[in-house]
């Protein structure tokens, strides 16, 4: 990040700790989920982001500003979204965002091979 020179970026605090990490934070941007891997199946993904989405929501209630915008990145990022903001009580719910364009991207692909028709003419769709 600091190879980056982004003029906004303070500073860079490595940490193992998820309390330490959303300390007083306004934004926090959620990319590390479980990958799947071969021969896992789903419940087993899930079960794995649970427990860090769980411990990722936890913090954040008790460190992070009341105001935090949460943008979760990491698949399948509306369940993480979901799972994070459940155990964030005090954050209200509408300062979660998942990062879903991948998911959208796709099934408005799905579709329009389905249909016979380039994607550009697949409209409305909408995932949840």
């Amino acid at each position: 990040l600091a190879d980056c020179a982004l003029p906004l970026l303070a500073g860079v605090l490595p940490t193992a700790s998820p309390e330490e990490a959303f300390k007083d934070v306004a934004a926090a941007f959620l990319v590390g989920a479980m990958p799947r891997k071969e021969g896992m199946e789903r419940k087993d993904l899930l079960a794995a982001n649970v427990r860090i989405f769980k411990e990722q929501g936890q913090a954040m209630d008790k460190v992070a500003r009341k105001d935090v915008k949460v943008l979760v990145v990491g698949n399948p990022a509306n369940t993480n979204a979901l799972i994070c903001s459940k155990y964030a009580p005090s954050i209200p719910k509408e300062n979660f965002t998942a990062m879903t364009r991948l998911d959208q991207n796709r099934a408005q692909s799905q579709l329009a091979a389905k249909l016979g028709v380039p994607v550009k003419d697949v409209k409305n769709v909408i995932i949840w």
